[in-house]
């Protein structure tokens, strides 16, 4: 039997008397039908990597029609996904909705998180104020089919770029990255990494003083706000070369981050450097 504070308790086991069906039990009965997102739902969810759909909304809402749905929902589809609430004004709420990229102007906003598949994001992409039942099963059924695509996180394309090194975001980063008639060195950093900021001057000097070559492009792209399919960053800074010609096969840079170590590294990768 399995005692809990929340929903029916206790539960009692009547399954196969065998190891996995007793701990895939005890997995699923250790959280609520209805998750209210805690410190305490982190290991269950991203630690156990569980494929989670998440209602973003303000505390004053929990009492509206599409908020009774979204509860019916996880009570009717218990096991399809781990159904989760949460706000995005305090604590952990808050660092996860800076996260995923959800503001304040978009609540109500439903997301599906797979943690299983490098936290991949997917949008419920109508009125969470018309949501049904049957709409969020045909949701959860379209995830598991792959026939809809994973959201991208993307701040707005600069109007200007005057520096050396170009800003790059989720929105243009297929136009300026994926550009096969120019080798492009890139920067994936974090706007609170102490390690990008110690190179950030260094990036700006080398691309300052090899602006001439024009088909060699010095870009940066802040990681915690923009998102690119197929680009796994797994720490900051993180530099990547995209030859012109070769594009679906970055080369990770592997040299000092000192203004000489970076001109010496792409003496041997760049052929646009080499021509200059």
């Amino acid at each position: 039997m399995l005692f809990r504070k929340f929903d029916q308790s206790p539960l009692v086991f009547s399954g196969n008397w065998e190891t996995t069906p007793i701990v895939d039990w005890l997995v699923g009965g250790s959280v609520p039908t209805l998750i209210d997102f805690s410190e305490d739902y982190i290991e269950p969810i991203f630690g156990q990597k569980k494929t989670a759909l998440f209602l973003f909304r303000n505390k004053e809402d929990s009492s509206a029609a599409w908020n009774k749905v979204f509860s019916d929902a996880a009570s009717q589809l218990k096991g399809e996904v781990l159904f989760v609430e949460s706000g995005i004004k305090e604590g952990i709420q808050q660092r996860l909705g800076e996260f995923v990229g959800v503001e304040e102007s978009n609540l109500p906003y439903i997301l599906l998180l797979d943690p299983a598949n490098n936290m991949k994001k997917f949008r419920y992409t109508e009125s969470v104020k018309d949501i049904t039942v049957d709409s969020l099963k045909s949701f959860i059924n379209d995830f598991k089919s792959g026939t809809i695509k994973p959201f991208l996180k993307s701040q707005d394309i600069p109007t200007e770029q005057t520096e050396a090194v170009i800003t790059v975001v989720g929105k243009n980063f297929k136009d300026v990255v994926m550009d096969d008639s120019k080798d492009v060195f890139i920067e994936f950093y974090a706007p609170w990494c102490g390690h990008c900021k110690k190179l950030a001057p260094i990036w700006e000097e080398v691309a300052a003083e090899l602006k001439g070559i024009t088909s060699l492009v010095f870009a940066k792209m802040d990681s915690t706000a923009n998102e690119v399919d197929d680009v796994d960053i797994q720490g900051y800074p993180t530099l990547k070369f995209y030859p012109k010609g070769a594009k679906s096969t970055p080369i990770d840079y592997d040299g000092d981050r000192t203004a000489e170590g970076i001109k010496d590294w792409l003496k041997e990768k760049s052929a646009a450097y080499k021509q200059h």
